[in-house]
């Protein structure tokens, strides 16, 4: 059971360092440019990559100070 998320794990981190800009980016140009119905899966898929963006913005400045 632990090796099974184990690799759920390592799936979804490199799910999300590929895809995190295209759903960033993709959404709101299919919310608001192509008129798609909202998706609450979609919505909170949107909200995980600005936090891993933000997430990766941030430690990209820490590690260039030190």
């Amino acid at each position: 059971m632990k090796e099974f998320f184990k690799t759920i794990y390592g799936v979804g981190i490199l799910f999300f360092y590929y895809m995190k800009w295209l759903i960033f980016i993709g959404l709101p140009i299919l919310y608001f440019g192509l008129e798609y119905s909202s998706n609450l899966t979609m919505n909170i898929l949107w909200f995980y990559s600005l936090g891993l963006i933000i997430k990766d913005f941030i430690y990209l400045v820490i590690l260039k100070k030190r």
